[in-house]
């Protein structure tokens, strides 16, 4: 059995994108992309750096094009995006269209758990994270409903979920033999 399409990942940083997508790629055979460590290569420096020195207008029609280059290479993979990528219009179009869209969904408090210790995301680097969370809950969580699957990440370990997922996508016949 092999995967028909390309299952991208979306959702908040700290919802399990990079955790989840590397698991499930390595459940269904497939490459494992994370859009933000391919932007970093290509560029040779961090995310936080690109914010810094070109700002995140400049990261996200980067972003942008990264994305709509995996998705046109037409190779099933699980590809994971940054967490304002799907608010692009040109992003989430093409998302939409070469993919299945999952949408990993955690609370509030499930998400600043997991990113409070963090210095790495450059849109919660000196301020206060759960405000900011929030914020981008409410800008972002209307749009990330549009996704094809919805995996709530808050209660269970990677493998549930991962097995959420896998078993959404055998029921969409995302398959082929």
């Amino acid at each position: 059995m092999s995967l028909t399409k390309t299952i991208t990942l979306i959702g908040l940083m700290g919802a399990g994108k990079t955790t989840i997508g590397s698991v499930l790629a390595k459940k269904l055979e497939v490459e494992f992309i994370d859009s933000d460590r391919m932007i970093e290569e290509k560029a040779g420096v961090s995310i936080p750096e690109i914010f810094k020195r070109d700002g995140e207008e400049f990261f996200r029609k980067v972003e942008s094009k990264t994305i709509t280059d995996i998705l046109n290479a037409g190779k099933p993979c699980v590809l994971a995006t940054g967490g304002g990528a799907f608010m692009n219009e040109q992003t989430r179009n093409a998302i939409k269209k070469h993919s299945v869209c999952i949408w990993l969904k955690a609370s509030l408090d499930i998400l600043y758990d997991r990113v409070q210790a963090s210095n790495t995301r450059p849109l919660l680097n000196n301020v206060d994270k759960r405000e900011i969370l929030k914020k981008l809950m409410e800008e972002r969580y209307p749009l990330y409903e549009t996704a094809d699957i919805i995996i709530d990440t808050d209660v269970n370990s990677r493998t549930v979920i991962t097995d959420n997922i896998y078993n959404e996508l055998k029921e969409k016949e995302l398959w082929k033999s």
